[in-house]
């Protein structure tokens, strides 16, 4: 059984939820970060749906989320003193770690890979789908690969309709934008695989270190989900354009960063996003599905300083433009 549509969180939704999930069967649900694709992650046949589901190929590995700090012991065989130091500072929340796994998690969910992120997610549905279910959720986010990420139900329902057997509607994503994702090696060494919702300088704080990039070389599996050159991207095609740029012809769409253009023409639509990173990265998403369509043959945006506070922003909107 497949569904196209969503239903409203409630304990009964999430209970038949965790029925499905028990079944083998695909779960959509929100985060604080973006809504998953959820499945039984102990469960190989279950996880290769994900896969099929969203185009995605198997070397990407994906996120195993939990309902308690408790359960990483679980998914991974290590856990080095920086692991418990991050998890204590940003547990619940939109912190991946990548660690050792544990021979209980299939190799499907990790590409192949020896290791494999974890997360404690803090949104409340998500968690208590994840305790109903009585297993840990493998789950990228909710979209066809390399597409935009799902901040609402109703973008799920429009990527992935007749693919999942449930949508469960928990609102609006909270961060909207995906989990940061650190490596931590055995002795403890942190680097930084993919920006996010934490900032690099928080967790810089916590350890008392500066935390470097790591690096891929692009041959086999990469370590984080996210680290492809394209990725979060619009059908419609993507342009990043300073304030002073001119605009394209046709009909379009402008997303604009802090304060509307004057003067723009009537066939164009603009959308105005504060010029803060949080407030920003909250509505990006939306607003590039908002105008994902194929009235529009273009879609410009204003990005961003290329500021610390920005990386997270700026990344994806660089793998969003990428041709």
């Amino acid at each position: 059984m497949t569904t196209s549509h969503a239903v409203v969180a409630t304990p009964e939704t999430i209970a038949l939820a965790a029925a499905h999930l028990r079944a083998g069967d695909l779960v959509a649900f929100p985060t604080e970060t973006v809504y998953g694709l959820g499945a039984n992650a102990l469960d190989a046949a279950a996880v290769e749906k994900i896969f099929i589901a969203k185009r995605r190929p198997r070397s990407s590995p994906l996120i195993v989320h939990i309902a308690d700090a408790q359960d990483a012991r679980k998914v991974v065989r290590l856990w080095p003193n920086a692991a418990e130091l991050l998890a204590r500072h940003f547990w619940p929340g939109p912190l991946t770690m990548v660690l050792p796994k544990s021979n209980a998690i299939p190799a499907i969910v990790s590409g192949d890979l020896d290791t494999v992120g974890v997360r404690l997610p803090e949104h409340p549905v998500a968690r208590a789908l994840i305790r109903a279910a009585g297993v840990p959720l493998a789950a990228p986010s909710a979209n066809e690969f390399m597409q935009l990420s799902p901040t609402a139900a109703s973008h799920v329902a429009r990527s992935l309709a007749g693919r999942v057997a449930m949508i469960l509607d928990g609102g609006n994503s909270d961060a909207g934008i995906e989990s940061t994702v650190v490596s931590i090696s055995a002795e403890g060494h942190v680097e930084l695989l993919r920006p996010g919702a934490v900032r690099r300088e928080q967790i810089e704080r916590v350890l008392g270190t500066a935390v470097a990039d790591a690096h891929w070389d692009k041959q086999g599996s990469a370590p984080s989900p996210g680290m492809h050159e394209r990725h979060y991207a619009p059908h419609t095609p993507l342009r990043l354009v300073s304030r002073q740029s001119p605009l394209p012809d046709g009909a379009g769409a402008l997303i604009s960063l802090g304060t509307a253009r004057p003067n723009l023409p009537n066939d164009l639509t603009e959308i105005v996003l504060p010029a803060y990173p949080e407030a920003y990265a909250r509505g990006l998403y939306a607003a590039l599905h908002s105008v994902d369509h194929p009235d529009h043959a273009w879609i410009a945006l204003e990005p961003p300083p290329q500021q610390p506070a920005w990386e997270a922003v700026n990344d994806r909107l660089r793998r969003a433009a990428s041709p």
